[in-house]
């Protein structure tokens, strides 16, 4: 197996990183803005698949961008939906939704027959998600379990 350089700086800036400060086009003022599940990815490499060690780091900084899109939000004079979905063993496809009102009729996004009850396999991750506070979790099946997260008073919540 080929060994992977610059590991531990690209560790390191996932704990620092802000992914929306890549989004330039991204501006919350202007009145027109519309997103169509618009969404972010934290582990392109898939590095989270074989160790939890390594997912927690990808997972940790989807919540702190959760918690930044919360306040960018605020601006937004619309409705929104700000969710995440977890799935239960493929790291490289968690990710950070934002969904607005928008010309391709896909809002709001729904999603039938979540759970609260959890259906996830991967022990670590139904820990992880356990002690995740402030959050609404839901679960459901489709190719793989999967979790959805999202708070109560934030947006529309997915149904």
């Amino acid at each position: 197996m080929k060994k992977i350089r610059g590991l531990k700086k690209y560790y390191k800036r996932l704990e620092t990183e802000n992914d929306l400060d890549k989004a330039t086009w991204l501006n919350f003022d202007d009145p027109d803005i519309w997103l169509d599940n618009w969404h972010l990815h934290f582990d392109w490499k898939g590095f989270g698949n074989n160790s939890f060690k390594k997912r927690k780091p990808h997972l940790d900084k989807l919540v702190r961008h959760f918690d930044i899109l919360e306040k960018e939000t605020t601006k937004l004079n619309k409705e929104f939906q700000l969710y995440a979905v977890l799935l239960d063993r493929d790291s490289y496809s968690d990710a950070l939704f934002l969904n607005t009102p928008n010309p391709n009729n896909k809002f709001p996004w729904k999603y039938n027959d979540l759970s609260t009850t959890s259906n996830l396999t991967n022990i670590e991750l139904v820990d992880y998600i356990k002690g995740l506070k402030g959050f609404d979790k839901f679960y459901g099946k489709g190719d793989e379990n999967f979790c959805v997260l999202y708070k109560n008073n934030i947006g529309i919540k997915p149904k």
